[in-house]
């Protein structure tokens, strides 16, 4: 039989190396043997690529989009994982290329996921083939360490406020900081606990109220508190979460300027992107976007043309180092800063990937780390550290991060869901 072979645990095993590996065939000082994808919820759900070569090379990727693990798990399972077995590991480039290329479907945030899962994983195997981190195969440090920014909650301004300083005890130079408004019952980026988790497990998802006036009402005050508080010395950041229309946006951009943000982050839906002309227009307020993009075409435009401060796209759903790093380039030569999305459905694989191109990458400007349940540190313990406000990955082969999957497996998947979120008057609008 010619090429993979399912065996009854899931996992691709492989037939004789064909003529359709990408002519790879006498080339190859090893090739891929096997591919496996856990899904398993340490804390958090995560969908984790796991690939092994013939001289036993493991490499580890994240391919976690949130809420939707489990049609990433099947395009990886049953459409790619077979695709991989037989071709080199060495060849990162070329598969990453025949990934998407050869999909003839491409781009959107499930095929990027997957796509990112294997060629971090890819990488991963290089680096440990190598003895080398994978910053060190990307070019080597460009600065000493990696900045950070946290997130800061509360409710009301007190509990806020004690939150930032928690945050600010920790060595942090950055903060994201979030707030209730008054008259709704719940906020993007906010409990009334002291812990915030946005995936509801439940059968469906929570559907919220939203009152976008309100929000612009409330949350000037609020900044500039907090930037009273903390003094002119810290980055404060803040989350809109695409929940504004452009003059909207431009209103509470204008708002907060007295506040020196060091950034207001989507504030408009991403993919109107004219609308950021607009706002542009009207403010000095740096601005931040890009989390939900997935390509370089997603981001040419906005970055071409200026109209974001610093672009957001996580490593993960970019389709992986390889895509990520021409994203951040093409913001290099435009005097736009990387800043790639850091959230705990992320894994810490993912972050790991992050980490290592923020250290290679010399328009990385700052790195979100927003933290992971304790499950999840020990599920994938890892070489990558956060004290005194800075991320370091570490000097260990590859990314630096292991898998215990005793741990791993001992949390089955349990299916989550992102909010949705409606007007006052009951209209759907973006949460």
């Amino acid at each position: 039989m010619k090429g993979a072979r399912r065996r009854e645990d899931g996992r691709q095993t492989p037939g004789p190396p064909t003529a359709g590996t990408s002519g790879q065939v006498g080339l190859m000082a090893d090739r891929i043997e096997s591919v496996d994808v856990i899904v398993a919820s340490p804390g958090r759900n995560y969908v984790t690529v796991r690939i092994t070569t013939a001289d036993g090379v493991v490499g580890l990727g994240d391919a976690t989009v949130n809420g939707r693990e489990l049609a990433v798990a099947s395009c990886l399972r049953d459409h790619i994982a077979p695709t991989l077995i037989g071709r080199d590991p060495g060849a990162i480039e070329d598969t990453w290329q025949y990934l998407y290329r050869g999909a003839y479907w491409r781009r959107g945030p499930l095929t990027m996921a997957a796509i990112g899962g294997v060629d971090t994983a890819l990488w991963d195997i290089l680096g440990r083939r190598t003895g080398q981190p994978v910053h060190q195969l990307l070019g080597g440090r460009v600065r000493e360490h990696l900045t950070a920014y946290r997130h800061a909650f509360g409710w009301d301004l007190p509990s806020l406020l004690d939150q930032v300083d928690r945050r600010l005890a920790e060595g942090c130079t950055h903060v994201r900081v979030q707030s209730g408004v008054p008259g709704l019952d719940t906020v993007y980026g906010v409990s009334r606990e002291t812990v915030y988790e946005p995936a509801g497990r439940a059968a469906r998802p929570v559907e919220e109220r939203w009152d976008a006036e309100r929000y612009i009402a409330t949350v000037p005050g609020v900044l500039g508190a907090v930037r009273e508080h903390v003094g002119d010395g810290i980055g404060l950041l803040h989350d809109a979460h695409h929940r504004l229309t452009p003059n909207q946006a431009a209103r509470l951009a204008r708002a907060v300027e007295p506040v020196g943000l060091y950034w207001l982050e989507d504030v408009t839906p991403a993919e109107d992107q004219e609308a950021l002309a607009l706002v542009r227009s009207h403010t000095t307020t740096p601005l931040a976007i890009g989390e939900v993009f997935n390509t370089v075409w997603d981001c040419q435009r906005i970055i071409e043309e200026r109209l974001t401060d610093y672009i957001r796209c996580a490593v993960v759903h970019a389709g992986g180092i390889s895509h990520a790093r021409k994203i951040f380039a093409l913001a290099e030569i435009h005097g736009v800063g990387a800043a790639p999305h850091g959230p705990s459905d992320i894994s810490p694989i993912g972050l790991a990937a992050s980490i290592h191109l923020g250290m290679a990458t010399h328009n990385a400007a700052i790195q979100e780390y927003m933290g992971h349940p304790e499950p999840a540190h020990e599920a994938f313990p890892h070489a990558w550290t956060f004290s005194d406000g800075h991320l370091d990955p570490g000097d260990a082969p590859g990314l630096g991060v292991e898998l215990d999957e005793k741990v791993l497996l001992a949390h089955p998947y349990d299916a989550a869901h992102l909010p949705v979120a409606r007007a006052l008057d009951g209209t759907l609008t973006d949460w």
